[in-house]
């Protein structure tokens, strides 16, 4: 699986907690990147309930957080 913190947010309005199957669905109905469907697909597959992001990606507020990391709502850009 390869995320990207623009890949993660695609599903930040997920309905957590779900399944793989609910997340499949989610990503189909809103017109999620490729890649993202791609990704939930590699899951195993089961009935496990996924909690929220940080269960696909741990890394992910590590990431968000990164200093380094361009908001476009924010009025500062790191430079």
């Amino acid at each position: 699986m390869f995320w990207t913190p623009e890949l993660a947010a695609y599903l930040e309005d997920a309905p957590w907690p779900s399944t793989k199957e609910e997340l499949l669905d989610f990503a189909n109905r809103t017109a999620c990147p490729l890649q993202d469907i791609e990704n939930l697909q590699e899951l195993e597959d089961s009935d496990e309930i996924i909690e929220g992001i940080e269960d696909l990606w741990p890394e992910y507020e590590d990431v968000l957080n990164d200093e380094y990391f361009y908001d476009d709502d924010e009025e500062e850009q790191y430079v």
